[in-house]
């Protein structure tokens, strides 16, 4: 199984944080690359968490942990999830978006690894744009 420090090179880092700037402009708010066992901060808007490098590791490592699910048994829709004949027939799973009332969480996840992005408001066009690029991204440096 892949880790952080063996996928999150800095070029890959910079591509992530470059996508989803590109796709999602000013609204960005953090990019998170995450592993079933770690994660990584790559992007924080400075205007964020007064500054307090502390702060903002706790509150994305409390996103990441709830986000985490993506990789366990108590995934609902991982293709293993379901059996053939019992299967939705809407697809397969792409990403995961979570809205609140001043932003939104977008989840990524392929295979054991995934990355967590924070918005502002946004379309989710945008959204889709974003997450079609993150999955290739992801599924380039395993495959």
């Amino acid at each position: 199984m892949s880790s952080a420090s063996d996928i999150n090179t800095p070029a890959f880092a910079d591509a992530l944080v470059s996508t989803c700037r590109a796709t999602l402009g000013d609204s960005l708010r953090s990019v998170v690359y995450f592993t079933p066992d770690e994660f990584e901060l790559l992007y924080v808007r400075r205007d964020l968490y007064g500054g307090d490098t502390q702060q903002t590791h706790d509150a994305k490592a409390a996103l990441v942990e709830a986000e985490r699910v993506a990789f366990g048994p108590d995934e609902h829709y991982n293709k293993e999830t379901y059996e053939a004949e019992s299967r939705p027939d809407f697809g397969d799973y792409e990403f995961t978006l979570r809205v609140f009332s001043e932003g939104f969480i977008g989840r990524v996840v392929s295979g054991a690894q995934g990355v967590l992005v924070t918005t502002d408001e946004l379309e989710l066009s945008e959204f889709e744009e974003m997450e079609v690029a993150i999955r290739q991204m992801l599924r380039g440096v395993v495959g």
